[in-house]
């Protein structure tokens, strides 16, 4: 039996300076899929809200907040260092209780946490540019390959 190579050849980028522009662009105006990603977004924090979130809601939300670390990570409303913490350690709270329960149900100082959390995380979209996103998708990445990211469901 025959060794499988490691190289895997890279894409090609037919149009070099459309891909080049389109890095440029703010993400507010690529239209379609902002509104797409807001809309998930925020119908995942008003399930949560009521107290109707699924596991996939709760999903949508850490990644919502991974990126918001990762915003300001890079240095996107570094002064606001305690909402990024503070709606990360809520998400982390409810995500704990909902396991344990089965039932993903916020209480008050959560819901203010995150709400201001997702409030930083519109902030940030608005000033960003689609290379900068892919750079803070590049950063979440990271921390789960290298096992950095602090896990809901705590491994014994």
């Amino acid at each position: 039996m025959r060794k499988r190579s490691k190289y895997k050849p890279k894409g090609v980028i037919m149009d070099t300076m459309s891909w080049v522009k389109s890095g440029m662009k703010p993400i507010a105006e690529t239209g379609d899929a902002i509104t797409v990603l807001r809309l998930r977004n925020h119908g995942a924090m008003a399930a949560l809200t009521k107290g109707q979130a699924t596991r996939q809601d709760l999903d949508i939300l850490i990644s919502c907040m991974n990126i918001t670390e990762a915003y300001w990570r890079m240095g996107f409303g570094y002064e606001y260092k305690e909402v990024v913490n503070a709606g990360l350690a809520a998400l982390r709270s409810v995500g704990k209780r909902g396991l344990e329960s089965g039932r993903f149900i916020l209480k008050a100082d959560e819901m203010a946490a995150l709400n201001e959390a997702m409030e930083l995380h519109d902030a940030q979209l608005e000033i960003s540019t689609v290379k900068q996103m892919e750079q803070a998708l590049d950063i979440v990445t990271q921390e789960i390959k290298y096992k950095r990211a602090t896990p809901i469901k705590e491994t014994a």
